[in-house]
């Protein structure tokens, strides 16, 4: 669970940049479980490109998803979705 304003200082820096809606690149990690890559990969669009690759020693996946965002927002929401998956990382 998100504590309150967890996401205030990323939603901040995105607010000061300029040419919203832009794509944005979302960096994860999680644990090799395919249930936590079916919610990982849930949290984005059919028109995201996805990209998943498995860490050395195969315990951990690293997702690069680039996605159209409308607005900074936008991609705060799909923060607080992320973060409701246990043990995903955001980078």
């Amino acid at each position: 669970m998100n504590k309150p304003g967890a996401f205030d200082g990323l939603q901040e820096k995105l607010k000061e940049q300029k040419g919203w809606p832009m794509v944005y690149l979302f960096k994860f990690i999680i644990p090799n479980d395919n249930q936590k890559l079916a919610l990982a990969e849930g949290i984005f669009g059919p028109e995201a490109q996805v990209q998943i690759n498995k860490s050395r020693t195969g315990k951990y996946l690293s997702i690069s998803a680039k996605e159209m965002m409308i607005s900074p927002d936008e991609v705060i929401r799909r923060y607080e979705r992320a973060a409701e998956i246990e043990g995903l990382i955001a980078l």
